[in-house]
């Protein structure tokens, strides 16, 4: 038996939101430590994962563990039928074909029972490794999802260039160039952590999708090394993470 209950449905809501646009079918593996899921998108150029431990939860129970398909656009129909500040309970059965969710009000005024079908998804987990970064920059999240969309009026394309005197996004398309630089401030709000420089290229369009995360978190983690896939996290409180993988861009690698 699967029981999880937060206090907000709004967290849930950002959670939604910042999957779905990559994924539209996943798992969630339930356990007695949390809940994860880890898909990649379409093309398989991109990979998410996401974790939640216990303490995100105001109650939390799962006797055993459990698989659940879940249709995300789907979901987020039925969690944008709920208030914000309504608190939400999943559940499911061990052998669950269905999982419940129960939505109640502030006051506890108002109830809503949703039922959502599970799919059966046959699903491979792949095994990230650990990476030693070249490079590590933080920053805050509202920053770099406005340097992604300033990014896409000028090309398909942004390379990455990190060095000790800071991080570069760049963009070159017919309609001209975009060059932003960030350096390490003493305030703390941008630090950046660099062994060695790096440049890459990579798919605007997915750095694009991945600030659908934006509203989860003040700040943001991007990491990059040679000839792995650049990491962009963002912290879900202090009980969980989603992170992003994207794959380099191969043919211009070097741009």
């Amino acid at each position: 038996m699967l029981e999880a209950r937060l206090g907000e449905t709004q967290l849930l809501k950002k959670i939604v939101d910042a999957l779905k646009e990559i994924i539209s079918l996943s798992t969630l593996d339930c356990s007695e430590t949390g809940m994860q899921l880890q898909s990649m998108d379409n093309s398989h150029v991109s990979l998410v994962s996401l974790s939640l431990q216990t303490g995100c939860f105001e109650k939390y129970r799962c006797d055993r563990n459990v698989s659940l398909g879940l249709d995300l656009k789907s979901l987020s129909k039925v969690v944008k039928s709920a208030s914000g500040d309504d608190s939400v309970t999943l559940s499911a059965a061990d052998k669950a074909d269905k999982l419940l969710l129960s939505f109640e009000s502030d006051n506890k005024s108002r109830t809503a029972d949703y039922e959502l079908k599970l799919l059966n998804l046959d699903q491979d987990h792949l095994g990230i490794p650990d990476t030693n970064y070249a490079c590590t920059v933080q920053m805050p999240s509202s920053e770099f999802a406005r340097i992604c969309r300033d990014m896409s009026m000028f090309s398909e394309t942004v390379v990455i260039s990190c060095t000790k005197q800071g991080i570069k996004f760049s963009a070159n398309g017919d309609l001209g160039s975009a060059n932003i630089k960030l350096a390490e401030t003493s305030k703390g709000d941008i630090t950046i952590d660099v062994e060695e420089p790096i440049t890459q290229s990579f798919a605007g369009r997915y750095l694009n999708t991945f600030t659908r995360a934006t509203p989860l978190s003040d700040r943001v983690k991007i990491c990059l090394a040679p000839e792995v896939p650049l990491l962009v996290e963002y912290s879900i409180e202090d009980y969980g993470y989603i992170r992003y993988y994207l794959a380099p861009k191969v043919d211009d690698a070097d741009a």
